[in-house]
C-alpha cells in the first residue's frame, strides 16, 4: 500500500533518546518522501553522548551523512539551520504533510504550546498547526511535572498527537534495539507510512 503523504518534517531535539530519532530517520530514509530534516544544537550533543555520533557542521555533509548509513535511499532528504526562515518548514505555503519530533525535549515542547516561534523547530511546529497538518510530538521525560502534563494537555486540545517514548513488551523484545523499534513503528503507523519494524497486533 503507497504511503499517504509525501513529505514530513522530522525535528530532533536535546532530550535523551537518540536511537529512537535514528531508527525513526533511517526509516524514513526508505520512503519515497521528502524529508525536511531540523537538528538543535543540544541533539547534537546528545547524539554524541548515546551514540557518539559528531554530526558534521555543513548542511550538504549532514545529508550525505544519513543518507551514507542506508542502503537504498530512496527518500529526499533535506537538512536546514535553526534560523533558516526561508526554508519550505518555515511557511505554511509550502509545508509538510506531517511532523515529528522525536524524541522532544519539555522545552520545546513548552514553546510549542505557547506559540513561540524563536528557532526553525518551533516556527515548523506553529506552522503545522496552523495549517491543520499532523503534529506528533514524542517526549522523553520521567517523572513529569504538572507543567509538563499541562503544556501536553494544551496541545492535546489542539490536535497535537502525543506519543511518550514507552515501549511495550508484548512483542518479547530480546534487545534494545528491539524497544526502539516498537516506538518508531507507532509513530510509522501514525504517519500511516508503512513499517515492518514489529508486526501489528493480532499478525504473526
Amino acid at each position: 500500500m503507497p504511503n499517504s503523504i509525501h513529505s514530513v518534517t522530522l525535528a530532533i531535539t536535546g532530550a535523551s533518546g537518540a536511537p529512537y530519532a535514528l531508527t525513526l530517520l533511517k526509516q524514513l530514509l526508505t520512503h519515497e518522501i521528502i524529508i525536511n530534516l531540523l537538528i538543535s544544537d543540544a541533539a547534537r550533543e546528545v547524539f554524541r553522548i548515546e551514540s557518539g555520533i559528531e554530526l558534521p557542521q555543513t548542511k550538504e555533509a549532514i545529508e550525505q551523512y544519513f543518507q551514507h548509513r542506508i542502503e537504498p535511499v530512496k527518500a529526499t532528504l533535506r537538512y536546514y539551520e535553526k534560523k533558516d526562515w526561508l526554508s519550505p518548514a518555515a511557511s505554511g505555503s509550502n509545508a509538510a504533510d506531517a511532523m515529528v519530533i522525536c524524541p522532544c525535549s519539555m522545552g520545546t515542547l513548552s514553546a510549542i504550546s505557547f506559540g513561540s516561534s524563536d528557532n526553525l523547530i518551533e516556527r515548523a511546529a506553529d506552522v503545522t498547526l496552523k495549517e491543520n497538518k499532523k503534529l506528533i510530538i514524542v517526549p522523553r521525560e520521567m517523572p513529569l511535572s504538572q507543567i509538563h502534563l499541562e503544556n501536553m494537555l494544551r496541545l492535546k486540545k489542539m490536535g497535537v498527537t502525543i506519543m511518550p517514548a514507552s515501549p511495550g513488551f508484548y512483542q518479547q523484545p530480546q534487545s534494545v534495539q528491539d524497544l526502539v523499534n516498537f516506538v518508531v513503528a507507532r509513530i510509522l503507523d501514525q504517519l500511516h507510512i508503512s513499517q515492518k519494524l514489529v508486526p501489528k497486533w493480532g499478525e504473526s
